[in-house]
Order: C-alpha cells, then sequence, then structure tokens
C-alpha cells in the first residue's frame, strides 16, 4: 500500500536523491579525467619523437584544480617544455630551410577528447 508523503518531505528526498545522484556523476567524471590524463601522458611518452629520450620520458600530468564538481588536469613536458611547439611544428634551420613538424600532441590531445566523451557518457549512463 502506498504511503502518503506531505508535500515538504517529497521536496526533500526529490532533493536529496537529485544531489545524491549529481556528486555521484561529478565523482565518476573526475575519475575519468584522471584516467585518460594518465593514458595520454602513456601515448605521449610512446608517441613523441625521441632523440636521447629524455623529451619523451618528461611528459606527467597534473591536476590545477579540482573541487567538488570540477576538475582541470594540465600534461605538460616538465623536462624540455620549448620543444613542444618546435617538434609539433617544426621550425626553421639556423643555415637555412625548415624541419618538418612531427605531430604527436595533436593526436594525443584529439584521442583523450573522445575517450573523455565516451567515459563521460558511461558515467551518466550509470
Amino acid at each position: 500500500m502506498a504511503r502518503k508523503i506531505p508535500l515538504q518531505e517529497l521536496e526533500i528526498e526529490i532533493v536529496k536523491e537529485l544531489k545524491a545522484y549529481s556528486d555521484e556523476v561529478a565523482e565518476g567524471v573526475k575519475k575519468s579525467v584522471k584516467d585518460v590524463a594518465k593514458e595520454t601522458v602513456r601515448t605521449l611518452k610512446a608517441t613523441s619523437p625521441r632523440d636521447t629520450g629524455e623529451y619523451a620520458r618528461g611528459w606527467t600530468s597534473k591536476v590545477e584544480f579540482e573541487s567538488m564538481e570540477d576538475i582541470r588536469v594540465r600534461i605538460s613536458n616538465r623536462t624540455k617544455p620549448q620543444l613542444t611547439h618546435l617538434l609539433e611544428s617544426g621550425h626553421a634551420k639556423v643555415n637555412g630551410g625548415r624541419v618538418d613538424g612531427k605531430p604527436h600532441i595533436r593526436p594525443a590531445e584529439q584521442a583523450a577528447a573522445d575517450k573523455l566523451v565516451g567515459a563521460v557518457k558511461v558515467v551518466i549512463k550509470k
């Protein structure tokens, strides 16, 4: 038999359930962001141009900001940050001519964006 609930209690219960759902989704999304960032760092380490290997080993991710509903993760190269643009886009040589770029950041970024969209969809559907 259905139980009668006063309108005020119904409102409180609905708000409580929505808050629990939003907290669950926020935690799932934050976990997905961290997982995708780690995977992107692994991809960049594998696909980066190698001379001595120092540049490729330098990729790292760091949580720049995290709150109850938001997270921002930065992926950067800690050992040779000045090379990222030069290696990705190419550059001029000292005695003339150009060195072709070796795109490795943009493809990793696009793959990460696609993975994150898929992971967020999975979290929301649960």
